[in-house]
């Protein structure tokens, strides 16, 4: 049985997710303000939480940081009233694993928080993805270009692991959306220009081209 921290100040809002959850065989624990939520997280004993940003005593932004600083693994939905791409992407770049915005249908967090618990099996792949000049450690988390290793974040990570896992494949941005973030997004949204802007700084501008009108593709 899986045990979720619900990290979330309107008791409105927490009572109904942990009703919910609680229906749906999870085990709960709801916390109010960023301080407990700290604690909490870091105690060990979640399999996942749900985040609102907006806490008293402690920004969320700030308890995912700690958490992800200290190396704290467990999968983290963020559910906030925030709904810019700048807080979206604040958001993904320090570490939640899903971003939702209010107000939601519960069946959507629902599943998302069912995807983000599913096992998954990796012990047929390879651990070292190549494709040209550009590689991919999957367990270090580091590419390699000539003559330098590059650092990535979480989400440049899947981005980079998807352009390798499809050299040369014109990938649209629904595609990239879809398996990077896991969810479907606004497609007005300029999320993913700006995630392959910053991979093209770290790996180098020529080695993910534009199709025009189509996505994006790396360049093999």
């Amino acid at each position: 049985m899986s045990r979720i921290l619900i990290i979330e100040d309107e008791q409105r809002i927490a009572a109904f997710i942990d009703k919910g959850l609680r229906a749906n065989g999870f085990t709960t624990t709801v916390v109010g303000d960023g301080g407990t939520a700290l604690r909490e997280l870091l105690g060990g004993e979640h399999d996942l939480a749900v985040l609102d940003l907006g806490l008293p005593g402690q920004d969320g932004f700030d308890v995912l940081r700690e958490v992800r600083a200290k190396q704290v693994s467990l999968p983290v939905v963020i559910l906030t009233a925030r709904d810019t791409v700048h807080d979206t992407v604040a958001g993904l770049e320090g570490g939640a694993d899903d971003y939702m915005t209010k107000p939601f249908r519960f069946e959507e967090l629902l599943a998302r928080i069912r995807l983000r618990l599913r096992p998954v099996d990796r012990s047929a792949e390879v651990t070292v993805l190549r494709a040209g000049e550009v590689s991919l450690d999957l367990r270090t988390r580091r590419a390699q270009v000539p003559g330098e290793t590059v650092d990535l974040t979480a989400r440049e990570f899947a981005l980079l692991e998807l352009f390798l896992r499809h050299p040369g494949q014109v990938l649209s941005r629904e595609q990239i959306l879809s398996h990077v973030w896991g969810y479907d997004f606004d497609p007005g949204s300029n999320v993913v220009d700006v995630y392959v802007r910053a991979l093209r700084r770290k790996i180098g501008d020529g080695r993910i081209g534009t199709v025009r009108g189509m996505g994006y593709r790396l360049q093999t």
